[in-house]
């Protein structure tokens, strides 16, 4: 009691935090917010967090709530000042909670081992074995037993025989705060991502170049949007440099870091654009196959050459790596507008002649090479369907499930006959002449949905784990191991007194050690 009046404010702190009842709080807390943070999508557009609110705890209150959650950093929860603080409170009790219970296990482990008395053997509970034959020769066969159990015995003289002990696995007794040091790693990796690193989204249209990516904000007003714009466009015109588009307006780079981060804005350091895109189908179905994305690299005006080629083909599970920054494909769309620029691609066989690539654009026309036949686009579905009942075309999705074009085709300025061709049935690709005309795509009407992440603590994480199963194994699968043999002559036969320890299964140790002796010694005779 005296002692606790007397500590000092340093004490009382580092008892605060070496305690194993913080540890259990601050964990509890790290998992119930993790909880609601795992519920609440986060980063997302307010309207999918309100509705799942109003599931939760009804309509009525779902907006209220949300702005209380908001207001609590619970829709960006990982990057809260909050959420960062708990990580460092437990990053700082784990440490003190370590140092102050390792000068203790440190003796533990250099401490060593020693012949002990008779009482000290009586104390560590004590087996006895009575066997016949000569001291000599039965503590040479006890020796090489306990070599075979993998200890380098110490022998001692007696005046009534000998006592032979060693130890094995004294480090081991580190293994825990192995484990505690790959906690902090991860912890550390962790707040360096979320201090350092990104995690967003780009919607890169085909044809397009950006050289930043986004995150989801929550509501923005119409003069925030302007200046939102005026960012992304100076940045747009500088390679994705922040200091260079502080300088184009005027502003200080921190001042322009913190408006990027109110309105969700990473510039990349380098330039990124869709060269194409395409979405493969299985047969007969809407259920997309495989959709990949041809991207380059551009920095400082050129384009970058990764593995020896200047265009990327990504997939889903095949992104690309650069910088640091990696780009996954996640999803795709079609470009709001239509994409202004964009271009009918065919490749046009005629029946009698060599197959060619053209290129069109809307309501544009293209001829069949060797023939007078021409080809005028007069519409488009991006998901072409017939009504059964009628025939009827009609648009049944606004993605590009089953890509449509009609053309009319003119011989000597006179409509001929006209048809809608299907990028995925050939059938429809054939005119009544016997020339082919298939529809490739339309290049500039898609987007190219790339899910964008920068961590540069993923490697500091990575190391954590591997330190973690190291430490892990050390501490669940290997212990600090001591034995003492006492050898006491008698006439015509020794007694063997043996004692062991080992700070995890010490009975199945004390076996296996008993088992060895008999077994050596019985051969040994």
């Amino acid at each position: 009691m005296e002692e606790k009046k007397n500590q000092t404010l340093t004490d009382k702190i580092w008892n605060l935090f070496s305690s194993i009842k913080l540890a259990v709080v601050i964990f509890a807390l790290i998992a119930i917010t993790s909880i609601i943070g795992t519920i609440i999508e986060q980063n997302t557009a307010p309207e999918k967090n309100i509705k799942l609110i109003g599931k939760l705890f009804g309509d009525s209150i779902a907006p209220a709530l949300y702005n209380a959650f908001d207001f609590l950093g619970f829709m960006d929860m990982y990057h809260s000042w909050w959420f960062v603080a708990l990580l460092m409170l437990f990053a700082a009790n784990l440490t003190v909670c370590s140092i102050d219970r390792l000068p203790r296990i440190w003796k533990l482990v250099k401490e060593p081992v020693k012949p002990l008395t008779a009482e000290q053997l009586k104390n560590l509970g004590k087996k006895e074995i009575v066997l016949k034959g000569k001291t000599e020769k039965i503590k040479e066969a006890a020796g090489a037993a306990i070599k075979k159990a993998g200890f380098k015995f110490l022998e001692t003289k007696e005046t009534d025989g000998y006592q032979l002990y060693s130890e094995k696995g004294n480090y081991t007794r580190l293994g825990v705060y192995i484990t505690h040091l790959s906690i902090l790693l991860i912890l550390i990796g962790a707040i360096i991502g979320i201090f350092f690193g990104f995690k967003g989204f780009l919607n890169l249209p085909e044809g397009r170049t950006y050289a930043v990516a986004f995150a989801q904000t929550g509501h923005l007003t119409p003069a925030q949007e302007s200046e939102m714009e005026k960012i992304i466009e100076a940045l747009q015109s500088v390679d994705g440099s922040s200091l260079k588009a502080a300088q184009q307006l005027g502003m200080e780079e921190q001042s322009l870091k913190l408006k990027m981060k109110r309105y969700g804005i990473w510039p990349l350091g380098f330039s990124i654009t869709c060269n194409d895109f395409n979405a493969d189908f299985y047969s007969n179905s809407d259920m997309p196959k495989t959709y990949k994305s041809w991207l380059t690299i551009t920095e400082n005006g050129m384009p970058v050459k990764i593995d020896g080629k200047e265009i990327q083909e990504i997939e889903v599970n095949t992104p690309l790596k650069y910088k640091g920054v990696t780009f996954y494909q996640s999803s795709y769309g079609l470009t709001p507008g239509g994409g202004e620029n964009s271009v009918f691609r065919f490749r046009i066989t005629p029946k009698d002649g060599k197959t060619e690539d053209i290129e069109s654009r809307f309501e544009g026309s293209f001829s069949i090479p060797g023939t007078n036949l021409t080809g005028k686009i007069e519409d488009f579905s991006p998901a072409l369907g017939f009504d059964q009942s009628t025939g009827k075309p009609f648009t049944y999705a606004e993605q590009m499930n089953n890509p449509a074009v009609f053309v009319s085709f003119y011989e000597n300025n006179k409509r001929k006959y006209g048809g809608w061709i299907l990028k995925r049935y050939p059938e429809t690709w054939k005119l009544p002449e016997g020339h082919v005309v298939e529809f490739i795509d339309l290049w500039g009407i898609q987007y190219t949905g790339l899910q964008v992440r920068k961590d540069p603590g993923v490697w500091v994480v990575y190391l954590g784990f591997i330190v973690m199963s190291i430490g892990l194994y050390i501490a669940f699968f290997m212990s600090h191991k001591k034995i003492w043999l006492r050898l006491i002559e008698e006439k015509n036969s020794t007694r063997i007194i043996v004692a062991m320890t080992a700070n995890k299964n010490r009975q199945a140790f004390e076996r296996k050690i008993i088992t060895l002796i008999s077994k050596s010694i019985e051969g040994g005779k």
